[in-house]
Protein backbone atom coordinates (compact mmCIF):
# COMPACT_ATOMS: atom_id res chain seq x y z
CA UNK A 1 0.00 0.00 0.00
CA UNK A 2 1.41 3.42 -0.95
CA UNK A 3 2.68 5.64 1.85
CA UNK A 4 0.65 8.57 0.52
CA UNK A 5 -2.89 8.72 -0.77
CA UNK A 6 -2.89 8.29 -4.54
CA UNK A 7 -6.42 8.96 -5.70
CA UNK A 8 -6.04 8.23 -9.41
CA UNK A 9 -5.55 4.47 -9.22
CA UNK A 10 -2.45 4.51 -11.46
CA UNK A 11 0.60 2.42 -10.58
CA UNK A 12 4.19 3.51 -10.03
CA UNK A 13 5.44 6.84 -11.22
CA UNK A 14 2.33 7.27 -13.39
CA UNK A 15 0.22 7.62 -10.25
CA UNK A 16 2.69 10.03 -8.68
CA UNK A 17 2.80 12.12 -11.85
CA UNK A 18 -0.99 12.31 -12.07
CA UNK A 19 -1.09 13.30 -8.40
CA UNK A 20 1.59 15.99 -8.75
CA UNK A 21 1.57 17.39 -12.31
CA UNK A 22 3.89 20.23 -11.26
CA UNK A 23 6.76 17.84 -10.58
CA UNK A 24 5.66 15.48 -13.37
CA UNK A 25 6.41 18.10 -16.01
CA UNK A 26 10.01 18.53 -14.90
CA UNK A 27 10.70 14.83 -14.32
CA UNK A 28 9.07 13.82 -17.62
CA UNK A 29 11.21 16.34 -19.48
CA UNK A 30 14.30 14.94 -17.78
CA UNK A 31 13.37 11.39 -18.86
CA UNK A 32 12.58 12.58 -22.39
CA UNK A 33 15.96 14.30 -22.70
CA UNK A 34 18.00 11.48 -21.18
CA UNK A 35 16.29 8.58 -22.89
CA UNK A 36 14.93 9.89 -26.18
CA UNK A 37 15.47 13.38 -27.51
CA UNK A 38 18.83 14.49 -26.16
CA UNK A 39 21.85 14.04 -28.41
CA UNK A 40 23.76 10.89 -27.49
CA UNK A 41 25.98 8.31 -29.12
CA UNK A 42 23.72 5.76 -27.43
CA UNK A 43 20.56 4.65 -29.16
CA UNK A 44 17.19 4.98 -27.46
CA UNK A 45 17.04 1.27 -26.74
CA UNK A 46 20.51 1.30 -25.19
CA UNK A 47 19.60 4.25 -22.99
CA UNK A 48 16.42 2.48 -21.90
CA UNK A 49 18.45 -0.66 -21.16
CA UNK A 50 20.71 1.34 -18.84
CA UNK A 51 17.63 2.70 -17.04
CA UNK A 52 16.12 -0.80 -16.84
CA UNK A 53 19.38 -2.32 -15.57
CA UNK A 54 19.76 0.25 -12.79
CA UNK A 55 16.09 -0.19 -11.86
CA UNK A 56 16.57 -3.98 -11.81
CA UNK A 57 19.63 -3.65 -9.57
CA UNK A 58 17.63 -1.35 -7.28
CA UNK A 59 14.79 -3.91 -7.18
CA UNK A 60 12.25 -1.31 -8.25
CA UNK A 61 9.69 -3.55 -9.94
CA UNK A 62 7.66 -0.80 -11.61
CA UNK A 63 10.65 0.98 -13.17
CA UNK A 64 12.43 -2.24 -14.08
CA UNK A 65 9.26 -3.57 -15.73
CA UNK A 66 8.56 -0.33 -17.55
CA UNK A 67 12.03 0.36 -18.87
CA UNK A 68 12.60 -3.31 -19.71
CA UNK A 69 9.56 -3.14 -21.98
CA UNK A 70 10.70 0.18 -23.44
CA UNK A 71 14.19 -1.21 -24.12
CA UNK A 72 12.83 -4.48 -25.53
CA UNK A 73 10.60 -2.57 -27.95
CA UNK A 74 13.63 -0.74 -29.34
CA UNK A 75 16.42 -3.32 -29.30
CA UNK A 76 17.11 -6.22 -31.60
CA UNK A 77 16.64 -9.25 -29.38
CA UNK A 78 13.73 -7.71 -27.49
CA UNK A 79 12.67 -9.06 -24.12
CA UNK A 80 15.04 -12.03 -24.37
CA UNK A 81 18.01 -9.68 -24.65
CA UNK A 82 16.87 -7.63 -21.64
CA UNK A 83 16.35 -10.82 -19.61
CA UNK A 84 19.83 -12.01 -20.58
CA UNK A 85 21.35 -8.73 -19.35
CA UNK A 86 19.49 -9.05 -16.04
CA UNK A 87 20.58 -12.67 -15.65
CA UNK A 88 24.27 -12.20 -16.45
CA UNK A 89 25.55 -9.01 -18.03
CA UNK A 90 28.87 -10.71 -18.77
CA UNK A 91 27.25 -13.46 -20.86
CA UNK A 92 24.48 -11.38 -22.46
CA UNK A 93 24.61 -11.01 -26.27
CA UNK A 94 25.45 -7.30 -26.26
CA UNK A 95 28.39 -5.36 -27.61
CA UNK A 96 31.52 -5.12 -25.46
CA UNK A 97 30.97 -1.35 -25.34
CA UNK A 98 27.43 -1.68 -23.97
CA UNK A 99 28.61 -4.32 -21.48
CA UNK A 100 31.33 -1.94 -20.21
CA UNK A 101 28.83 0.92 -19.96
CA UNK A 102 26.39 -1.25 -18.00
CA UNK A 103 29.23 -2.01 -15.59
CA UNK A 104 29.75 1.75 -15.21
CA UNK A 105 26.01 2.16 -14.57
CA UNK A 106 26.21 -0.59 -11.95
CA UNK A 107 28.97 1.29 -10.16
CA UNK A 108 26.83 4.44 -10.08
CA UNK A 109 23.85 2.43 -8.81
CA UNK A 110 25.89 0.79 -6.05
CA UNK A 111 27.22 3.90 -4.35
CA UNK A 112 27.44 7.66 -4.53
CA UNK A 113 31.17 7.73 -5.18
CA UNK A 114 33.45 8.22 -8.16
CA UNK A 115 33.20 5.40 -10.68
CA UNK A 116 36.41 3.39 -10.30
CA UNK A 117 39.13 4.31 -12.79
CA UNK A 118 39.26 0.68 -13.92
CA UNK A 119 35.59 0.70 -14.98
CA UNK A 120 36.07 3.90 -16.97
CA UNK A 121 39.28 2.57 -18.53
CA UNK A 122 37.49 -0.65 -19.52
CA UNK A 123 34.72 1.38 -21.18
CA UNK A 124 37.26 3.54 -22.99
CA UNK A 125 39.08 0.40 -24.18
CA UNK A 126 35.81 -0.65 -25.85
CA UNK A 127 35.45 2.71 -27.59
CA UNK A 128 33.54 4.80 -25.05
CA UNK A 129 33.86 8.53 -25.53
CA UNK A 130 33.41 11.19 -22.89
CA UNK A 131 29.80 11.50 -24.05
CA UNK A 132 29.14 7.75 -23.67
CA UNK A 133 30.48 7.86 -20.12
CA UNK A 134 28.69 11.10 -19.25
CA UNK A 135 25.35 9.89 -20.56
CA UNK A 136 25.66 6.50 -18.84
CA UNK A 137 26.49 8.06 -15.48
CA UNK A 138 23.71 10.64 -15.78
CA UNK A 139 21.08 8.04 -16.76
CA UNK A 140 22.18 5.75 -13.92
CA UNK A 141 22.15 8.59 -11.39
CA UNK A 142 18.76 9.85 -12.55
CA UNK A 143 17.28 6.37 -12.33
CA UNK A 144 18.67 5.90 -8.85
CA UNK A 145 16.56 8.99 -8.02
CA UNK A 146 13.48 7.86 -9.97
CA UNK A 147 13.70 4.42 -8.33
CA UNK A 148 13.88 5.92 -4.86
CA UNK A 149 10.90 8.16 -5.63
CA UNK A 150 8.78 5.21 -6.75
CA UNK A 151 10.00 2.72 -4.12
CA UNK A 152 10.24 5.21 -1.28
CA UNK A 153 6.53 5.96 -1.56
CA UNK A 154 5.67 2.24 -1.95
CA UNK A 155 3.70 2.84 -5.14
CA UNK A 156 1.58 0.10 -6.66
CA UNK A 157 2.90 -2.35 -9.24
CA UNK A 158 0.55 -3.34 -12.08
CA UNK A 159 -1.10 -6.71 -11.55
CA UNK A 160 -1.24 -7.31 -15.32
CA UNK A 161 2.22 -7.55 -16.96
CA UNK A 162 0.73 -6.41 -20.29
CA UNK A 163 0.51 -2.93 -18.75
CA UNK A 164 4.20 -2.48 -19.57
CA UNK A 165 3.80 -3.48 -23.22
CA UNK A 166 0.92 -1.06 -23.72
CA UNK A 167 2.90 1.72 -22.08
CA UNK A 168 5.96 0.82 -24.20
CA UNK A 169 3.99 1.48 -27.38
CA UNK A 170 3.03 4.93 -26.10
CA UNK A 171 6.55 5.83 -24.99
CA UNK A 172 8.23 4.56 -28.16
CA UNK A 173 5.77 6.40 -30.39
CA UNK A 174 5.14 9.57 -28.41
CA UNK A 175 7.75 9.98 -25.70
CA UNK A 176 7.60 10.92 -22.05
CA UNK A 177 5.58 14.14 -22.27
CA UNK A 178 2.91 14.30 -19.59
CA UNK A 179 0.34 15.70 -22.03
CA UNK A 180 0.56 12.62 -24.28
Amino acid sequence: MPHIEITNGLPGIRGLFAQRPDTAVVLSELAETLLRSGPSPLGRGERELIAAYVSHLNRTAFCAGSHSAFAAAQLQGGAELVAAVFTDVDAAPITPLLRALLRVAGEVQAKAAPVPDEAVAAARAEGATDTHIHDTVLIAAAFAMFNRYVSGLATAVPSDPSFYDVTAKRIVNHGYGTAR
